[in-house]
């Protein structure tokens, strides 16, 4: 800690809001392994690994806990998920650093702490919190989803988990909206406590990836994985215009999702300049119908177009896929009309809709009440 009177720097505030981490093993000349993202990372002793918040101090490794720099409650298509409780509202929680450094990130200020000097005032922002506290705050808002976000939530896994393990308890679904940067041991970890998980496709080139902080074949796995597991998998490209905007990447992008299953929702959402890509233009709206169009075209059956709300014509609503139905109409975030059945059916020709449909049981006043449970119906 710093002389009394000395503000600590952000370092030293993280480092006093943590315990020892799950997702790791410990190795000879007190060195150890980290399996919370695919960079499984090897940390030496008094060294972070690449996300600069877990850190090995005398051979244990130290990882974020007890804190967020931000939480708020939010409509769950703001995540975005469109095939999970529509309408509802998702407290959603995170905490500071990234294993990614994009250069378009829009969530920067809490991502890149740790990595960018000009995050260091982020820590004012830093509010310790206990885990009940949060599912309380979830109960009181309403929410019948809680979310890890904001941040890269893979590197904050253990914290989120104990959230997730009491909002669990009083009914609340959890979930994850990450880069895809996963190691098989950590969704392994993870996956009692998620319904479901949005993941970035942030490009079909690994030359890309690597630019941003990553692999294309990690987040590919990931997908494959998270599917396989039985995860409610909802996959986001943002499309930016120079860097991933080809027809060519974005049919890859299509038919790779559609190869895992033809049911992912695949959302294409257009950029804004941000963080240190002030410069590069917006995503006009023919380009974001184009890589619509092009979803549809490689196969996948629920395509969506975000942060263009009521220029991107039908790409708002879900339709039945047999007999076209409007089913979901949204504006932006708002659901505008809902008509599956409760069983998530097209009422006209029976069509299951696959998504996570329930709704929550009455009774649920408080964290720790004996009511609150959520009937899940899931088509596959």
């Amino acid at each position: 800690m710093p002389p009394e009177g000395i503000m600590p720097s952000l370092a030293e505030e993280l480092d006093g809001l943590t315990i020892e981490g799950v997702l790791y093993e410990r190795l000879a000349e007190s060195a150890v392994r980290c399996f919370a993202c695919g960079h499984n990372c090897l940390i030496r002793d008094g060294r972070r690994g690449v996300c600069k918040v877990r850190f090995n101090a005398a051979g244990v490794l130290w990882v974020p806990h007890g804190y967020v720099a931000a939480l708020h409650n939010d409509p769950v298509e703001k995540k975005p998920f469109y095939h999970l409780l529509p309408g509802s509202s998702a407290l959603t929680f995170g905490m500071l650093g990234c294993d990614f450094h994009c250069d378009y990130c829009q969530n920067w200020v809490t991502s890149q702490a740790m990595r960018d000097p000009a995050c260091e005032g982020v820590g004012a922002c830093v509010r310790p919190i206990s885990a009940e506290q949060v599912v309380v705050a979830a109960v009181r808002a309403g929410a019948d989803v809680v979310v890890s976000s904001y941040n890269e939530p893979l590197i904050t896994s253990e914290w989120a988990v104990e959230i997730f393990r009491r909002a669990q308890q009083v009914g609340l679904i959890c979930a994850f909206v990450s880069n895809g940067n996963a190691t098989p041991r950590a969704l392994e970890y993870l996956r009692p406590y998620l319904t479901a998980i949005k993941i970035d496709l942030k490009s079909m080139s690994d030359r890309t990836y690597r630019r941003l902080g990553g692999t294309l074949e990690a987040t590919l796995s990931t997908i494959r994985l998270a599917h396989e597991m039985g995860l409610w998998v909802e996959a986001v490209t943002l499309v930016v215009p120079g860097l991933n905007d080809s027809p060519e990447e974005l049919m890859d992008a299509g038919r790779f999702l559609a190869g895992v299953s033809p049911d992912i929702p695949w959302h294409v959402t257009a950029f804004h300049g941000d963080y240190r890509m002030t410069g590069t233009e917006n995503t006009s709206v023919a380009t974001l119908l184009r890589a619509a169009e092009i979803g549809q075209e490689a196969g996948l059956r629920y395509v969506y177009g975000g942060n263009l709300p009521g220029s991107v014509n039908e790409y708002e609503t879900t339709f039945c896929p047999s007999c076209r139905r409007p089913l979901i109409e949204r504006r932006g975030f708002a659901v505008l009309s809902y008509s599956l059945t409760q069983e998530g059916a097209c009422p006209d020709c029976g069509e299951s809709i696959p998504g996570v449909w329930a709704a929550p049981s009455p009774g649920r006043e408080a964290a720790g009440a004996a009511g609150g449970s959520l009937r899940l119906r899931r088509a596959e």
